[in-house]
């Protein structure tokens, strides 16, 4: 009866979201759906109570102040300072300019917090003026694609406050579990780079004329407002005098500063920045509420007691546990984008992981590498949609040079399994 259950429900959902309906509004059917013909519970006032409660959450807060942060830096000259403050110091590194994608990526994911908001902020500076160089376009393209979903790991992450809501775990140990991950990622995005540079030396321009430390140094001073906002945002964090949401408030404050001083704040960008936030906003709030209630209905109907006793029943070990969810992660995120997949799965998962013993600061960031991979996956794969907008060019082109960061992504994986430490030590110092 259960299989039949499952079956009518995830065939019901799938239909809804083919006929293009919203995901929150899908979820919201099919949990009412299921509630009305499964269950004895009254729809309404279940409904009613559910939704009001994911949206009024305190935690919740720093959802759009962080949106609203990478919006205004969104708009602000952030890219382009970056830019140009990194590009000397990567004339002698075996690759070059390539390592602007990855280093910029990871400087603005620790300001911006969106994985689309990092490529195509990064990439609208970066691509002309490598294409200008002589880059190669495919590892031009490719580098970009990995290295913007470090946007999703790297703090503030919006998709860690989505699963720290969900899990009802701590945002501010999660930020901070994603700090040495994300380095990670990005070190060996790098590596790759430097390979395979060295494997083809002709495929990369020559450098540029030599430049002074001291001239070196001065275009740096273009770093300066990216650091101090991250500074800003992460230091008060770990250092404790701020919780998530009061820092995504120092963020804002921070962000609205830095774009006022260096003259792009105006009040159309202003008014642009807060509509983008709230529109963003609004999407997210809506599929979390369809997912709180879907999860509900999915309770008083029982299966995830059921799903996880069948999980349970199979005697899997922490690994095969891990890795059969990893392969359900990568094949989900074919068609769901990252934070629909985490909303609707987390309360049918998180029972199983519990009493596996997998502490879920770590199951989060694991969480989330994997959703990273899913972003750079056919067919929808949300960073290859915003490449393709940017670059004209075919999804499954930019899928096939973006294949060997994805591979990293599960060495990524692998490395963080066995060596649990490069997530936890952090949090368990704070």
């Amino acid at each position: 009866m259960d299989i039949l259950i499952t079956t009518i429900l995830v065939a019901l959902l799938f239909a809804l979201l083919a006929s293009g309906l919203w995901i929150g509004l899908a979820l919201l059917g099919v949990a009412w759906i299921g509630m009305e013909l499964f269950t004895s519970r009254p729809v309404g006032d279940a409904m009613a109570v559910t939704i009001w409660g994911s949206g009024s959450s305190w935690t919740l807060t720093a959802l759009p102040l962080f949106l609203w942060m990478g919006e205004i830096l969104f708009r602000s000259r952030l890219s382009e300072d970056m830019f140009s403050g990194l590009a000397p110091w990567l004339q002698r590194i075996p690759g070059r300019l390539l390592h602007a994608n990855i280093i910029g990526c990871t400087i603005f994911a620790a300001v911006s917090g969106s994985s689309a908001a990092t490529v195509a902020t990064i990439g609208k500076m970066t691509l002309p003026e490598l294409k200008k160089r002589g880059y190669p376009e495919d590892m031009t393209i490719g580098t970009l694609a990995g290295a913007g979903t470090l946007g999703l790991l790297i703090p503030p992450s919006i998709i860690m406050i989505v699963y720290g809501v969900t899990a009802e775990v701590s945002i501010t140990k999660l930020f901070i579990a994603g700090v040495l991950p994300g380095l990670l990622l990005a070190g060996l995005f790098m590596g790759y780079t430097i390979v395979w540079s060295l494997l083809n030396p002709g495929r990369i321009p020559p450098p540029d004329a030599p430049m002074s430390f001291l001239r070196k140094l001065a275009t740096s001073r273009n770093l300066i407002g990216p650091v101090a906002l991250i500074a800003l945002v992460l230091g008060s964090i770990y250092v404790g005098v701020a919780t998530a949401t009061e820092a995504a408030a120092l963020g804002v404050v921070g962000s609205l500063a830095l774009s006022w001083m260096q003259g792009s704040m105006t009040r159309k960008v202003f008014a642009e920045s807060l509509m983008g936030a709230t529109r963003l906003y609004c999407m997210i709030a809506l599929i979390l509420a369809g997912a709180a209630f879907l999860t509900l209905s999915m309770g008083y109907i029982g299966l995830p007691r059921h799903l996880a006793e069948f999980i349970t029943g199979l005697g899997l070990t922490p690994f095969w546990l891990l890795f059969c969810l990893a392969l359900f992660f990568i094949v989900l995120g074919c068609f769901l984008d990252g934070i629909s997949m985490v909303v609707l799965t987390m309360g049918v998962i998180l029972p199983t992981i519990q009493k596996a013993g997998i502490d879920l600061i770590w199951f989060g960031v694991f969480i989330v590498i994997v959703v990273e991979m899913a972003q750079i996956t056919p067919p929808v794969g949300f960073n290859l949609f915003v490449l393709q907008g940017m670059t004209k060019k075919q999804i499954p082109w930019i899928a096939r040079v973006t294949m060997p960061l994805f591979f990293l992504m599960v060495a990524a994986v692998g490395l963080i399994y066995y060596f649990p430490g490069i997530v936890t030590w952090l949090p368990s110092r704070m």
